[in-house]
């Protein structure tokens, strides 16, 4: 039997393995023609976090600031003087649908960074008020379609590949052959650069990974695409000014090409296992060859394959095995940088076009991590394409970590980086790049929290996309003949919600679970916020209860089940945390009550397929209005309209 990394505890999680702050200063070399011999030995930066080494270049000065930044590096410095498609450098180059000439308004890179957006645009994005005016169908998710704001996105076909870079386009359609059609459809939703949230992907360790690996696919090609053009403007700008030095940039909006620093994609990852199949696939789609010395401590920190230690004979659920098989750690934080002749994996956050992190790592390295290290997070000053992708994973971590690490990015940096103010895009120094930020949300289902980052701190002046789904629910997975009564109390606001849920429980629920004898009563809450405030209730009261949660010991776990099973104590408080990840079977249940429905909708049928050891099975259900996501996912959307708006408050579902 294969054996499974254990899951770090609640405490343990996100206190371990901090990051060390990597050095601020950018060391240079002169540029070629002053001093060729400088290139081959250009001075290397040791980033003090990653353990691994970037270089960068510096220009001679012209006009009196250096025309060279710490966004270039040795390889850039050999593609100044190599243009993309092998023309000299700074000729205008427009091969057919390859869409080089920068000056080409149907490139939609060039139309996205290059529009200036107005003070009364701000507003009215400021404003959040969407309105989504169109929609199209989600091409292999049943019952879906996308809807979104502004003007419809074109249906996908080969013709977006217009927007590709000759050599990435070349590669792709050579790795991805047959499947690059299949790909399409959400390539061109990321290439509208518009946010986007798609909360209906089915995960790749379920049984059918085929369009997870199609959106997985499509956005790392963008994230590609994104960052071979940003760079082919700066290579070909540098080479224009360095053929002539005294050229003035001060009036030239053609030279507006930079960020504050380099890195331009973030992607944000909850667990190693993901972050390895990214990073894995990030280097089969790119054309570049991928460094050998840093593959090797990558394969060590993140393991050599995706189903590491699934065990032979398990009582658990699939899905469990396999999103548990690989390395579940959650704390990583690394850069990968793209040049002319490589992907180079663990470069110093500054020298990086890429960075790969966990919330809780990124959060850990704005707080400046252990020992009051001096805040470092100017890199995330300039990103332009933010993925998170397996953020109901996140929901079950801390979410606030997330939203912790939206809050600081595009923020003015704190330091000078090596970057010519006068080579910064327009929209940077306006304070603006919040608003030209991309932004891709993906998660096997919406949850209020990922709905209010979307509309609150997703403000993409392009416009928004997002996924509509019809749920057929999942109550046919119940295997057992159990009558479900759903209770509605009533909720006249999110803010007010969790209180008239509580006092509904304590003054309606309560009071018959007191009056009864038995016991057996499996009490389950959503949120590490219910589980406590009902454990306190349960202890005031001096109810016979044990509890599992998720910072609940291994020790005390056991200890509970027993007592539970064994009758010794009459209330078992059990938490969807816990449940995510351990799935326990809790034996000995008789009563099923669901204080707060999961969100995760396969849990439902497995808590109630737990009353299947009893003779008298119960279970009820406690919902508002406001849990509509939740509840059309187990019921179904028509069920769940039905009981929202149904002037009755009681249902029954057999």
């Amino acid at each position: 039997m294969g054996k499974r990394k254990p899951m770090p505890s609640a405490a343990a999680r996100g206190l371990k393995n901090r990051p060390k702050k990597p050095r601020s200063a950018m060391q240079g070399a002169e540029s070629r023609e002053e001093n060729p011999q400088l290139l081959e030995h250009d001075d290397e930066i040791v980033d003090t976090e990653s353990g691994a080494a970037g270089t960068v270049q510096r220009d001679k000065k012209a006009n009196g600031s250096f025309q060279g930044t710490a966004q270039s590096d040795e390889d850039d410095i050999e593609d100044e003087y190599d243009a993309p498609s092998g023309d000299a450098p700074g000729d205008t180059i427009n091969n057919g649908n390859d869409c080089f000439d920068e000056t080409e308004t149907s490139c939609s890179f060039h139309r996205h960074v290059s529009n200036i957006i107005t003070n009364e645009e701000v507003k009215v994005l400021m404003k959040k008020n969407y309105k989504f005016k169109w929609e199209m169908p989600a091409v292999d998710i049943p019952r879906s379609k996308w809807v979104g704001t502004g003007e419809k996105v074109q249906e996908a076909c080969d013709d977006h590949l217009r927007d590709v870079k000759g050599k990435l386009r070349d590669h792709w359609q050579r790795t991805l052959s047959d499947h690059l059609n299949s790909r399409m459809s959400f390539f061109s939703l990321c290439n509208s650069y518009r946010d986007i949230m798609h909360c209906n992907k089915k995960p790749f360790y379920l049984k059918s990974n085929g369009p997870d690996s199609s959106t997985m696919d499509a956005y790392l090609m963008h994230a590609l695409n994104h960052v071979h053009r940003t760079r082919d403007v700066v290579i070909r700008n540098d080479a224009k000014l360095r053929n002539d030095a005294d050229r003035d940039i001060s009036d030239d909006k053609t030279y507006l090409d930079q960020g504050f620093t380099r890195p331009k994609v973030l992607f944000l990852l909850p667990l190693k296992i993901f972050a390895r199949r990214i990073v894995k696939r990030l280097i089969q789609l790119s054309p570049l060859p991928q460094k050998d010395s840093a593959m090797g401590q990558f394969k060590k920190e993140f393991g050599e394959s995706d189903d590491e230690g699934i065990p032979e004979h398990s009582t658990k659920p699939a899905d469990f095995d396999l999103l548990f098989a690989g390395d579940i750690d959650d704390h990583f934080l690394f850069g990968v940088k793209l040049t002319k002749k490589s992907i180079k994996l663990y470069s110093n956050f500054y020298s990086s076009d890429i960075i790969v992190a966990s919330p809780l790592a990124l959060k850990r390295k704005i707080d400046g991590g252990e020992h009051g290290k001096e805040k470092d997070f100017d890199f995330l000053s300039s990103i332009e394409i933010v993925v998170v992708d397996h953020a109901d994973v996140i929901s079950m971590q801390n979410w606030e970590h997330l939203e912790a690490v939206f809050e600081q990015l595009n923020q003015l940096p704190t330091k000078e980086h090596g970057t010519n103010v006068m080579r910064i895009r327009p929209w940077y120094l306006d304070q603006h790049a919040q608003y030209y930020r991309q932004t891709i949300l993906l998660s096997s289902y919406l949850t209020p929290e990922i709905n209010a980052l979307f509309n609150g701190l997703c403000l993409n002046y392009e416009g928004k996309i997002k996924m509509v789904t019809e749920y057929a629910g999942v109550l046919p997975k119940i295997q057992l003949e159990v009558r479900q009564v759903y209770e509605r109390f009533d909720a006249s606001s999110i803010a007010e919600a969790d209180d008239a849920r509580f006092n509904y429980f304590c003054n309606k629920v309560y009071p018959k679970i007191q009056d009864l004898d038995e016991g057996g009563l499996l009490l389950f809450v959503s949120s590490y916020f219910e589980y406590i405030r009902i454990s306190n209730f349960l202890k005031s009261k001096e109810a016979s209860f044990c509890r599992i949660g998720e910072a609940t010991s291994q020790q005390d776990i056991s200890r509970s089940r027993l007592w539970f099973f064994e009758g010794k104590k009459k209330i078992l408080l059990y938490s969807e945390r816990s449940h995510f990840y351990h799935r326990y079977k809790i034996r000995g249940t008789k009563h099923l009550l669901i204080y707060s429905l999961p969100g995760r909708k396969e849990f439902y049928p497995e808590l109630v397929n737990m009353l299947g050891e009893s003779e008298i099975r119960k279970c009820n259900v406690l919902f508002s209005r406001l849990d509509l996501l939740k509840l059309e996912r187990i019921v179904g959307t028509s069920s769940a309209r039905r009981l929202i708006s149904s002037d009755k408050g009681m249902f029954v579902f057999c």
